[in-house]
C-alpha cells in the first residue's frame, strides 16, 4: 500500500511514525494531513533510507540539484556534490543528468545517497532517443514508461512529471518574451509541435500513476511553463498550466499517489505571495515545491541570493519545499563550491521561516547561538552556525590570536562591556 492508502484505512505506518518523531508532531496529525493531501512522505518502497515529510505544519525542506551535462559528465564530481549537499543540510537531492551513462550515474548516486532521491525521467527518455540517432519527435510513450520503470526499480523517491503542459497552454506560451525555460517543458513542446499531438504525459497520465503507485513514489507535478523572466510572471500560459495541475493533483490522489506541485521561476517580489496563495487554492493544499522564485533577471552569478529573497517570501506565504539555486544558475553546470553556496542560501531561508512558524528545533538552535555570542564562546558559535568551516576561516584569518573579541570592534566590543 501507499502512504495515502494507509491514511484512508486509518493505519499509522512506520514511515508516518518516523516523520512524526523527527518533526515533533503527533502521528495522527501526519496521517490526517496525508489523507487530505497536504503532506507527503518521500520514500520509495525499495529504497532503504530514512523517510522525510514535506508539507503542512512540518519544517521547510530543501532540495539540491546535481547531475551531468553533455559537456561535463564526471561521476566522481557528482558524488562529491552529493556529499557536500548532505553535509550542509540538504534534505533531498535530484539527479538531473543528461550526459554520460545516465543509468550508471543514477544507480551509483542512489547507492551513495543517505537522503531521498529525485529525478526527471523525461530527460533520460529524450537523451536515450538522441543517443540512438533518432529525433525528438520519435519518442513514444512506451519509451518513457520504460525509463520511468527503471527509475522506480532503482529506488527513486520522487519524480518530476510535466503533464500539465497542454497544447493549448503551449500556444499561449508563444506570446511570451521567454516562451519556455523549463528543460523538460521545452523538449515536450518541441515534441508536441513536430507531432501535432497532445502531451503524451497528459494523455497517458494514468499509466504513469500506475507505476508510481506500485513503488509509492511521490509525483512532483512539474511547471513546464514557469516564467523565465519577470515580464512573463503570472501570465496566461502559467495560469493555464496551473489549472491543469489542479486537475492532475486530484486524479493522482484518486489513484492513491502522493502529490507535490512545482511553482514559478521568475516572479517580481510583489506577486510572490499571490502566486503561492493561488497555487494552494487551485491544487487543494498540496505541498508546494518552489524553484526560486527569482525576484530579478539581472543577478547572474548571484542568483542564489535573488532566489533566497523570493523563497523567503514564498515560504512565509505557505511554500513547503525549496529547490536551491546556485551562483552558477543560468551560467554553467554548478561546481562543488556552488552546491555548497546554494545549499547554505536555502538553509538560511528555511531556518528563518521555521523560526517564525514555531519549529522547536530551529528555535532551540537559534537560542544556543545567541547564548554562545553573549558568552563570546567561539567553539559553541562554530557548532551552531550553518557553515562552521567558513565561520572559523574568517575568525582564523583575522589573526586575532588569544583575544576573546573579534577584529571588528576590538577593545570597543559591546558584548564584553560591563554595565
Amino acid at each position: 500500500m501507499t502512504q495515502r492508502e494507509y491514511s484512508f484505512r486509518g493505519e499509522i505506518s512506520q514511515e508516518m511514525k518516523t516523520v512524526a518523531e523527527n518533526e515533533g508532531v503527533k502521528e495522527n496529525e501526519i496521517l490526517n494531513n496525508i489523507k487530505e493531501g497536504t503532506v507527503v512522505i518521500l520514500k520509495n518502497k525499495v529504497h532503504n533510507i530514512k523517510p522525510i515529510g514535506i508539507g503542512k505544519n512540518l519544517s521547510i525542506k530543501i532540495n539540491a540539484n546535481i547531475g551531468t551535462s553533455p559537456y561535463d559528465f564526471n561521476l566522481a564530481k557528482e558524488i562529491e556534490k552529493l556529499k557536500i549537499a548532505e553535509k550542509y543540510g540538504s534534505d533531498t537531492v535530484m539527479d538531473l543528468s543528461v550526459g554520460g551513462d545516465i543509468d550508471k550515474t543514477r544507480k551509483i548516486l542512489i547507492k551513495e545517497a543517505k537522503i531521498p532521491f529525485g529525478t526527471v525521467p523525461i530527460y533520460q527518455a529524450f537523451a536515450d532517443i538522441l543517443k540512438a540517432g533518432k529525433n525528438i519527435e520519435d519518442l513514444k510513450i512506451t519509451d518513457f514508461l520504460k525509463v520511468l520503470q527503471k527509475h522506480a526499480e532503482d529506488g527513486v523517491d520522487f519524480v518530476t512529471i510535466h503533464a500539465g503542459l497542454t497544447r493549448k497552454a503551449l500556444e499561449a506560451s508563444k506570446k511570451r518574451k521567454m516562451p519556455i525555460v523549463s528543460r523538460g517543458g521545452a523538449l515536450l513542446g518541441e515534441w508536441m509541435s513536430k507531432n501535432n499531438c497532445e502531451n503524451f504525459l497528459y494523455e497517458y497520465y494514468d499509466d504513469i500513476l500506475d507505476i508510481l503507485k506500485e513503488y509509492d513514489i511521490v509525483i512532483s507535478l512539474g511547471d513546464g511553463l514557469r516564467p523565465g523572466c519577470i515580464d512573463d510572471a503570472t501570465d496566461e500560459a502559467q495560469l493555464m498550466e496551473l489549472f491543469v495541475l489542479g486537475e492532475l493533483t486530484e486524479r493522482a490522489w484518486d489513484k492513491g499517489v502522493q502529490v507535490m506541485v512545482e511553482g514559478p521561476g521568475h516572479v517580481p517580489y510583489n506577486q510572490i505571495e499571490s502566486n503561492i496563495i493561488l497555487q494552494k487554492r487551485i491544487c487543494k493544499g498540496a505541498p508546494f515545491y518552489i524553484l526560486g522564485p527569482l525576484v530579478t533577471d539581472i543577478a547572474a552569478g548571484y542568483d542564489h541570493i535573488a532566489g533566497a529573497i523570493g523563497a523567503a517570501l514564498a515560504a512565509r506565504a505557505g511554500a513547503d519545499f525549496l529547490c536551491y539555486l546556485t551562483p552558477a544558475e543560468h551560467l554553467s553546470l554548478p561546481s562543488v563550491e556552488d552546491v555548497r553556496e546554494g545549499v547554505i542560501a536555502s538553509k538560511i531561508v528555511s531556518h528563518a521561516i521555521d523560526l517564525i512558524r514555531g519549529n522547536f528545533k530551529a528555535i532551540e538552535r537559534n537560542k544556543k547561538m545567541s547564548e554562545a555570542r553573549r558568552n563570546l564562546d567561539w567553539d559553541a558559535m562554530f557548532k551552531h552556525v550553518l557553515d562552521p568551516e567558513k565561520a572559523r576561516e574568517y575568525r582564523e584569518k583575522s589573526k586575532i590570536g588569544e583575544h576573546i573579541e573579534c577584529t571588528m570592534c576590538g577593545d570597543f566590543c559591546s558584548v564584553k562591556r560591563k554595565f
